[in-house]
């Protein structure tokens, strides 16, 4: 069992090779590789997840070298469920953007360099849940920007350029950081090792102790675009290609999310920055969905509502509590699922009327009414309808922070209140404008705008290419039909979302354990060091 905890790591990163060794050439075969990877790794981490669940977490030492000397990847309860939805999604997205390749035969697209890239992502993604030690943390941080720099700008179109300039200058400065404070934490404790270090820390003078705390705290609040480092996010995510914008949604800020409940609840339990942290959730929650509401494109607008509801996990993180933890588990779960699916749709809704600036849509009910209700279900998901998972990961914050009767965790509370009304104002009005109210003029049948002399003319229209750009960055041909796989991989997401209100009690039971576990930092320590202890 505790072989299978590097797959997720070392699969991905191997496909990567092959496909690269591939280069151009059977473009089939690289579809296939990419496929069976990402569902070989999804059914490893549902694999390890009951094991880990049952019997505690297991470690394992690259080259037979144990911690703390060793390369240690962890499996707990944490980790393999963020394994468990990371590649549920990532499987997804693979899917939707193979079929938006296919259907727009992108044929001289450098998807010999796309793929890779993607699988790299993917193995640092894994990399990070699994990593014991904050230097392999880093390489996972490393791997994963590395893929994702390519991601952003593929295509070499100039908005993907200018975007991905602004996200690698905060990406190489982030990563510098992390440097500087994993040498600072060596310095003062003489081990990376995070289960070392969770017993070194506690001996450590105080003002060692918070600077080293703040500086790692800096570097994940800027990798998760917390308030106030998250003005570059809105700036760089929409111009990436829509499986790539999705991927980034979904996953890149949760690795930061994750990192600091890993920071926060085995480095520094009860630390003096929780009230730190409850300002920064507050500022972050309002101050995002005040950004969405100035917004009149909808990949903007979704770009400010993930900030926004970054804060609601933060909000549970800075209460330090089992309830407060619990539902900042179950929320991740619930924002990668949603968040994911809504930016996949919006990748669907440029694909069918060419523009996903709100002044260019409208009546797409009666064009493309599926696609009207995979972006409905999903936007009422992340505004907390009940009874859905947006709703209950919610309520359970809500409870937690009622519970904790600090003021600031009342303040908490209300500014989720009011961010929760906000998003549902936002998401309902986008949708109205989008779908529900007639299209303006030069908008017909389907969603694609004619030139007047066709419109004068009367004759049939002709779908042309506006404003929308494929995979490669080339402009693509709007109002044409969807790919049936980019629909079902969307569809697949929104119904794991929903899946999440079916099995809220089995999930929230588990966010508990997970929590508990966590607070406990025992099993952790003693599983990874173990008689080097």
């Amino acid at each position: 069992m505790e072989a299978l905890i590097a797959v997720p790591v070392v699969l991905p990163l191997l496909a990567a090779g092959l496909k690269l060794a591939i280069g151009r050439r059977l473009r089939g075969l690289q579809a296939l590789i990419s496929v069976f990877t990402l569902a070989t790794v999804l059914a490893v981490s549902l694999i390890l997840l009951p094991v880990v669940d049952r019997e505690g977490p297991k470690a394992v030492g690259a080259g037979g070298w144990g911690a703390p000397i060793g390369i240690s990847l962890v499996a707990d309860r944490l980790s393999t469920l963020m394994l468990v939805v990371s590649s549920a999604v990532t499987l997804c997205v693979m899917i939707y953007s193979l079929a938006q390749a296919y259907a727009d035969q992108e044929d001289r697209a450098p998807l010999s360099i796309f793929h890779p890239a993607y699988l790299i992502m993917v193995a640092g993604v894994s990399d990070a849940f699994l990593s014991g030690d904050l230097f392999n943390l880093f390489v996972a941080f490393e791997m994963l920007l590395s893929g994702s720099y390519v991601l952003l700008t593929f295509g070499g179109t100039e908005s993907r350029i200018r975007a991905g300039a602004t996200y690698v200058v905060m990406g190489l400065t982030s990563s510098l950081l992390f440097l500087v404070a994993i040498a600072v934490a060596y310095g003062a404790t003489g081990t990376v090792s995070m289960a070392q270090l969770a017993e070194r820390f506690p001996v450590l003078p105080q003002h060692i102790r918070l600077l080293v705390e703040l500086m790692l705290l800096l570097v994940f609040v800027v990798k998760a675009a917390i308030f106030p480092m998250s003005a570059w996010l809105p700036d760089s995510y929409p111009t990436a290609p829509a499986p790539a914008t999705a991927l980034f949604a979904g996953l890149l800020t949760k690795v930061g999310i994750y990192s600091i409940i890993r920071l926060e609840a085995l480095l520094f339990p009860g630390g003096p920055v929780s009230g730190l942290l409850m300002w920064a959730a507050l500022l972050t929650m309002l101050l995002g969905v005040f950004g969405a509401l100035a917004q009149t494109d909808i990949k903007r607008m979704l770009s400010f509502t993930l900030v926004s509801h970054i804060g609601y996990m933060v909000f549970g993180v800075a209460l330090s509590t089992v309830a407060g933890m619990a539902g900042a588990v179950f929320y991740v779960v619930h924002h990668i699922t949603v968040q994911t699916s809504l930016f996949l749709v919006t990748g669907m809704i440029e694909r069918r009327a060419g523009t996903t600036s709100l002044d260019g849509l409208g009546g797409l009910t009666k064009l493309a009414p599926l696609i009207a209700v995979l972006f409905f279900v999903p936007a009422m998901n992340l505004a907390g309808i009940p009874p859905m998972s947006g709703f209950l990961g919610k309520l359970a914050l809500i409870q937690a922070g009622v519970a904790d009767g600090r003021p600031m965790a009342l303040t908490l509370v209300a500014g989720g209140l009011v961010t929760s009304l906000l998003t549902l104002y936002v998401v309902a009005a986008t949708w109205s404008k989008a779908f529900w109210r007639a299209p303006p003029p030069g908008i017909r049948r389907a969603g694609t705008v004619l030139e007047s002399e066709e419109r004068e003319s009367g004759t049939d229209p002709v779908p042309r290419a506006h404003g929308t750009e494929g995979i490669s960055g080339r402009a693509i041909v709007t109002g044409v039909n969807m790919p049936p796989a980019m629909l079902g991989s969307t569809l697949a997401l929104v119904a794991l979302a929903l899946s999440y209100t079916v099995m809220a009690g089995p999930l929230s039971a588990l966010s508990e354990r997970i929590a508990t576990e966590l607070l406990a930092r025992e099993p952790y320590i003693s599983t990874v060091l173990g008689d080097a202890r």
